[in-house]
Formats: C-alpha cells, sequence, structure tokens
C-alpha cells in the first residue's frame, strides 16, 4: 500500500489537474458561447459581443494549457493513452482555437467587406472547438471503448457540452450588455438553459446504463442518497435562472448576474458528479491516479513550479477581470 509522497502526490496532481480543467470549462466556456451565439443579422451586436470577451478570451485558455501539461508531466502514462484515442478530436479542437484566434485579429483589420466572413470564422472555430471537446468528454467517460454505443454517447455529449456553453456564453451577456444585445441575449439564455438541463437529464439517465463503475458509484454506493443533493442543486439553480429570465427586464440591471452566476454553479455542480463517478482513475477502467503518476521525485520538483505559475496565473487572471468589470463597450482599434 502507498504510504507518505508516494501517495500524496499524485492526489495533488489530480486536484490540480481537476481544478484547472473545471476553470478552463467556466472561463473558456462562455467565451467559446459567446462566439457561437454570435447574430448574422447585426454588425453591431456582433462588435459589443466579441468585445465583452475581448479582455479574457486568450488569457482563458491558459488553464486548458495548465492542465494538458499536469497531464503530461504529473501522468505520462495517461497521456500517452488519452492522445492516442483522442487524436482526431483534438486536432479539430486546436483547428477551431486556432481559427478563433486568427478571426478575432483579422475581422478587425481585413477589409470592411471580409469582416463579415471573418466573423462566421470566428462562429465556426468556436463551434468546432465546443463539439470536439464535447466529443472527447463523451469518449473518456466511456473509457475510449471502440463501440458504437460509445460513438453514439460522444455525439449526445457534444451537444450536451456545446448547449452549456452556449448557456454560459448568452449569461455571460446579460451581465456584460445592454438594452437590444441585452434582451436577446436573456431569450437564448432561457432556452440554451432548458436544453442544458435536458442534456444533463439525458446523461445522467444514460450513464449509469452504459457504464458499470458509474452504476455501482452512483446507485450502488452508500453515498447515493448524498448525491441525490447534486442533481436537486442544479434543479434549483435551473429554476432560479428560468424564473429570474422569465420576468427579464428589471429596473436599474437588477440581478443581471443571476444567470451566470447559476450557469457557473451547474457547471461547478456537474463537473463534481463526474470527479465523483471516476476518482480514483485517470483513465476509466484503466488508470488510477498512482498507476500513471510520475515517480514521487519527478513530482515534488514539479510541484515546486506550481506553486510559483498557479499564483501567478490566479493574481493575473483576478487583475483582469477587476480591470475590465462592467458593461461591454465597442472595441476600438488604434
Amino acid at each position: 500500500m502507498l504510504t507518505g509522497e508516494a501517495y500524496w502526490l499524485p492526489v495533488i496532481f489530480m486536484g490540480l489537474m481537476g481544478l484547472s480543467f473545471l476553470v478552463y470549462a467556466t472561463l473558456d466556456g462562455y467565451d467559446l458561447g459567446v462566439g457561437i451565439l454570435l447574430p448574422g443579422n447585426s454588425e453591431k451586436q456582433r462588435d459589443i459581443m466579441i468585445a465583452s470577451i475581448g479582455p479574457f478570451w486568450d488569457a482563458n485558455e491558459t488553464w486548458l494549457v495548465l492542465g494538458v501539461g499536469i497531464i503530461l508531466i504529473a501522468f505520462p502514462a495517461a497521456h500517452n493513452i488519452i492522445l492516442f484515442q483522442l487524436y482526431l478530436p483534438v486536432t479539430l479542437m486546436l483547428a477551431g482555437l486556432i481559427l478563433r484566434g486568427v478571426a478575432f485579429d483579422f475581422r478587425a483589420k481585413a477589409h470592411i467587406d471580409h469582416k463579415t466572413l471573418w466573423d462566421w470564422a470566428f462562429k465556426g472555430g468556436s463551434l468546432l472547438a465546443t463539439l470536439s471537446q464535447g466529443y472527447m468528454l463523451g469518449l473518456f467517460v466511456m473509457g475510449f471503448a471502440q463501440e458504437t454505443v460509445a460513438y453514439v454517447f460522444a455525439g449526445l455529449s457534444a451537444i450536451c457540452v456545446t448547449a452549456g456553453y452556449c448557456f454560459m456564453g448568452s449569461s455571460w451577456l446579460v451581465l456584460k450588455t445592454e438594452g437590444e444585445l441585452q434582451a436577446r441575449a436573456a431569450y437564448w439564455a432561457r432556452r440554451s438553459a432548458w436544453l442544458t438541463a435536458i442534456g444533463l437529464i439525458a446523461v445522467s439517465i444514460v450513464n449509469p446504463l452504459i457504464s458499470d463503475v458509474v452504476y455501482e458509484r452512483w446507485l450502488g454506493d452508500g453515498l447515493a442518497l448524498f448525491l441525490l443533493v447534486l442533481p436537486a442543486l442544479c434543479a434549483v439553480l435551473f429554476l432560479i435562472t428560468d424564473r429570474y429570465l422569465a420576468k427579464y427586464p428589471f429596473e436599474k440591471d437588477f440581478g443581471c448576474w443571476i444567470p451566470f452566476a447559476s450557469a457557473v454553479g451547474i457547471f461547478v455542480l456537474s463537473f463534481s458528479a463526474l470527479a465523483y463517478s471516476f476518482y480514483p482513475y485517470v483513465v476509466p477502467d484503466q488508470l488510477t491516479i498512482w498507476e500513471a503518476a510520475s515517480a514521487p521525485e519527478s513530482l515534488r520538483f514539479i510541484l515546486v513550479g506550481v506553486i510559483i505559475v498557479l499564483p501567478a496565473i490566479l493574481g493575473y487572471t483576478f487583475f483582469a477581470y477587476r480591470v475590465f468589470w462592467g458593461k461591454a463597450t465597442e472595441l476600438e482599434y488604434y
């Protein structure tokens, strides 16, 4: 039985990796959602929507780099399996993220006749990245099984994650915009919240039916009743969001933060349920965190770097959101 550093260091790095992916899904989730929601019938609204994520979207992807870096360095055996199994969707995701970056810059610098084209490229890149992430999550949950049911579940996961990101993005726009665009975002947020709720229910029903590990954790474990708290809290947050958006607008923009805060809470609760379902496996049914971990000496050395880097990332993230807080205005380039 493992004790001391050999036991705790992999647990610490598993927590750091989980934190990185959770923060990434939350922060980059809303700006991917904004990209997907870009309307085709209003250039002014597209400008404001992109301006609302302008100071943040690039830095949000830092968390993805951190999470992947932790897998590569702290859990190299798992990294090899995951990258091998997800090579194609990872490639498509990176293509989508690159397309977003190129389109974001070119839309403001290309000839005016080409601006709409680059807006559509930004929208397409956002959708491609989101679908790829959802598909990868579905395959991961299925333990990379090479079966039709696994691919169908991955497709369902891709749709659910896309709906969740749209919910997050539209809720962000309710928080960051005003007037007609804010009203439009409230409409999007309510509809995408319904789709997200339906998706979570569908995944929650299908997941234990196709995965023995999840079935045992959810229904056969002594904590099964305690786990009911998570879907109950999600239901409450969905209800609060729906009732708020149904009565929109409010005077003096009262409670414009409620949909976004609820969306963040739903993401955290869903991620917590996912983490509980598979811990301590870093590759479902194949590798535990201890089997996949690097040597304790290596992890100890890496931890020193993480202790330095992680506060720096948190620091400039909080600073950026503090400086650029408030309602979005149109981007200006000089």
